[in-house]
């Protein structure tokens, strides 16, 4: 499908509601939309919760959904380039951390490798939602560590007064980058409308020192094949009226980014999306509101060579379906059931001839869910069950079928007005992605030769978290510490052979098959805030870590670095300025077949913006400054941390307005 792309005019982003009141630095509360109950943020049980919005977003947004996220609490990124960064959730990545889209699965094929980027686009997003823990009650197995709700609200859920918009440009001095995206919601009589879209280009990005540490020869100044270059566009309507909306949507992206390995690739990336939604309330005798979500979406991408030629086609087909409702209370408990669907044909085929990556397959998944709230006096009680039936149908293997049970209790005590204390059981299963079991051929944007196991068995995490928070008033914090056992592990045991493209002995791919271990994740978070996105003075100090282990085996491979963090800021209702300081330890936890430790580092950032009223519109000009410091990045989450230092200090200008 294609689409012209132009800047437009964009909407104000309506729920970007935390700017706040300045008495007793009480902000507005952030709806979480991935919850059930549509709770804030900090009343979350089964599912701790982070909603990015509003300034925080516009300051943290980035080339890709990882980076955009990287400093938030528990969240890392894979770091494969400035094209492809897809977040990592208490050192769980891929499979196990779903992205969504408005509540839908993204459908791309990002939880397969690390250089495949997420779909969702963050520059037009309206917030974005990060799920800490056992989020596969509502959204699937896909979950299991967590999950990322970008919210774009293509299809209005409301009527707007009056036309609104926001439009931004920005350039950055890092990567000789531009980027320039636009909203803009109406509505015509009952008919609420929103358009969208975005366009993004970047060069070879500086960085400090030697591409290679400690090696003289190797690539200074630029990192070589880092360049991106992206656009997209949505547009979507709904017909609104007392009893609910029923509403549709369509989008496209095209992204062609370089893979700064040290051979060098291109993802040639296209996606076309429809989305389907729609609320009816109080439908039926004891139902406060009923929903039904559709999407189909047409994904491929290809792995082009140094010729430009396609070496590897991806391709995924699919259409998932969701229906829930919300039931009135039954002796105390109110709560959310529905039903979800999904049906895939998925493919990674060689486009020269040799052994088929992925052979192409069918899946699909049928799942029912429940998850039910009440309180007793200042308790408050989640429980939640989701029963799930997943089959894999290749056109040459095994077909593999798969029941997944998976269940949680929490309970949060409000033991005195504004603080409280939570406990957190958790059971969850997930079962074998495609790859996992059926991957037979050689990837080149990893350099691997990756071999599935079609016997594979599901994976059963089984989680226990506590947490103790103070959410009301100047200072505010929280701390979470959780285990996680999994039995059945998968991961990719990369043995040390180096093949040829047909799987022979050779010297182009290191041998990558997917293996079984029981596996430990624990880990702690902790922040403070001090008048948090108040006007005047604010702050915030924060620490993460979290440490997986094979049994008898060694770490998990690419630990995330334990890190700890500062940021100052001071607001007025014109001026807005700010500085975040990360350091990140040393990280030699490794994997029997890891080989790299990463050093420690330092990242200083800084925002200074401000904003003028000029006839109905509010004109922000915007400074950013990253990594200050110029400090080398070598992220411990990232394959390519030997050859793929993160970008140097970046000055980003830009101007946004709203109307």
């Amino acid at each position: 499908m294609n689409f012209k792309y132009s800047l437009l005019a964009g909407a104000v982003l309506s729920a970007v509601s935390a700017i706040a009141c300045a008495e007793e630095g009480e902000v507005t509360k952030v709806v979480v939309t991935a919850n059930p109950f549509h709770k804030g943020e900090t009343e979350q049980i089964l599912l701790p919760a982070k909603v990015l919005s509003g300034d925080e977003l516009r300051d943290k947004v980035a080339n890709s959904l990882g980076e955009t996220l990287s400093s938030e609490l528990g969240v890392s990124s894979s770091a494969f380039g400035a094209g492809s960064s897809r977040p990592i959730i208490r050192g769980l990545e891929g499979a196990r951390v779903k992205m969504l889209e408005n509540g839908m699965a993204v459908s791309d094929v990002s939880g397969l490798s690390n250089d495949h980027a997420v779909s969702a686009e963050g520059a037009v997003a309206h917030q974005i939602e990060i799920l800490r823990g056992p989020a596969s009650l509502m959204y699937g197995s896909g979950a299991i560590g967590g999950l990322v709700n970008v919210v774009n609200e293509r299809i209005p859920p409301a009527l707007e007064p009056k036309l609104t918009g926001q439009a931004e440009a920005r350039y950055s001095t890092v990567d000789n980058g531009n980027a320039t995206s636009g909203t803009i919601d109406g509505a015509i009589g009952k008919l609420a409308l929103h358009l969208d879209a975005n366009s993004r280009r970047s060069g070879d990005y500086k960085i400090p020192g030697n591409r290679v540490e400690g090696d003289p020869d190797s690539a200074s100044g630029r990192l070589p094949h880092s360049g991106t270059r992206e656009k997209g566009a949505g547009f979507g309507g709904s017909y609104i009226d007392s009893w609910g909306y029923v509403g549709a949507s369509v989008s496209g992206l095209d992204n062609k980014y370089s893979v700064p390995s040290e051979e060098g690739s291109t993802i040639d990336q296209h996606q076309t999306r429809y989305d389907f939604d729609s609320l009816f309330k109080n439908p039926l005798p004891g139902l406060e509101s009923a929903k039904f979500k559709a999407g189909y979406t047409d994904y491929h991408h290809a792995e082009l060579g140094e010729d430009g030629e396609p070496e590897v086609k991806f391709k995924n087909r699919a259409l998932e379906t969701r229906a829930e409702a919300v039931h009135q209370a039954i002796s105390g408990w109110h709560g959310t059931f529905g039903v979800q669907t999904e049906l895939t044909h998925f493919s990674a085929t060689s486009a020269r001839g040799g052994p088929d990556t992925v052979p192409a397959t069918r899946s699909d998944s049928t799942a029912g869910f429940l998850v039910e709230e009440k309180e007793w006096g200042p308790v408050r009680v989640n429980a939640g069950l989701r029963l799930e039936r997943v089959k894999r149908e290749p056109v040459t293997g095994i077909d593999r079928s798969f029941g997944l049970q998976s269940g949680a209790l929490g309970g949060l005590w409000s033991f005195m007005p504004g603080y409280a204390t939570g406990v957190t059981l958790s059971r969850a299963q997930r079962a074998p992605s495609t790859e996992e079991l059926y991957s037979g051929g050689p990837h080149d944007a990893t350099i691997t030769f990756d071999l599935g196991d079609a016997n594979l068995r599901k994976e059963t995490s089984r989680n226990i978290e506590f947490s103790l928070q103070k959410t009301a008033g100047l200072v505010r914090w929280k701390a979470n510490l959780f285990h996680n056992s999994i039995s059945d592990f998968i991961y990719g045991h990369v043995t040390g052979r180096m093949v040829d493209e047909a799987g022979n002995d050779g010297s182009q791919f290191r041998e990558r098959i997917f293996s079984q271990g029981d596996a430990t994740v624990r880990g702690a978070e902790a922040e403070i805030e001090y008048n948090p996105l108040a006007m005047g003075l604010n702050g915030r100090l924060f620490a993460d870590t979290s440490h997986g282990d094979l049994k008898h085996a060694g770490s998990l491979p690419l630990q995330p670095a334990a890190r700890v963090g500062a940021t100052i800021g001071y607001r007025t209702p014109n001026w807005r300025a700010g500085a975040t300081w990360i350091h990140a330890r040393a990280q030699d936890r490794l994997a029997s077949f890891e080989t790299s430790p990463t050093g420690s580092y330092n990242q200083l950032n800084a925002n200074l913006s401000y904003t003028q009223k000029l006839h109905d519109m509010d004109l922000t000009w915007f400074m950013l400054a990253k990594n200050l410091l110029n400090d080398e990045v070598r992220v411990s989450t990232s394959i390519l941390k030997d050859v793929s230092p993160l970008p140097g200090r970046s000055f980003v200008f830009g101007v946004r307005a709203k109307f």
